[in-house]
């Protein structure tokens, strides 16, 4: 693939991060990276090896879960996908304001939102694991973000 054919395809893997896609292909693909996990492991370096101010910027992409954007209809394909799998389209209104009061003091506490790769999951799980991450400590939970936005990849580049 040329690169802004390679970019076009996978510079959504990443939550609005094209930069992602273009540095892996600037990073010399070759046939090894036609398998996701092999293309994952580059995706996720390049990942790796940027500065905490792109990993933020990164983490601050990803939407709320049952958040404004989602309210708005304003979420990527992806996102919508990926939250409406989980249930979180189809919250009670008592969980909806549980969403936002969690949202809310999870961006107070930690100035980025929670990340959680929540297919194959469920609005309870998630907001299970939300009451249990909302205690931990801001750099613990910005290598969690990292984690679970690896975790999305991998599922986007095996739906793609």
């Amino acid at each position: 693939m040329q690169r802004d054919d390679f970019v076009n395809v996978f510079g959504s893997i990443y939550e609005h991060s094209s930069w992602i896609a273009q540095g892996a292909y600037d990073s010399g693909l070759t046939s090894s990276h036609d398998n996701v996990d092999q293309l994952l492991a580059l995706m996720s370096q390049i990942l790796e090896s940027a500065n905490d101010q792109q990993k933020l910027a990164l983490i601050n992409a990803h939407p709320d879960l049952a958040g404004k954007a989602a309210i708005a209809g304003t979420l990527t394909q992806a996102s919508n996908n990926e939250q409406a799998s989980a249930g979180i389209s189809n919250c009670s209104p008592e969980e909806f304001t549980r969403f936002t009061e969690l949202n809310s003091r999870y961006q107070a506490k930690f100035k980025f939102p929670f990340i959680m790769a929540v297919k194959d999951s469920n609005k309870l799980e998630i907001l299970a694991a939300f009451e249990q991450r909302i205690d931990n400590d801001v750099p613990s939970e910005f290598q969690r973000a990292l984690l679970e936005i690896n975790k999305i990849a991998l599922f986007r580049l095996c739906d793609l």
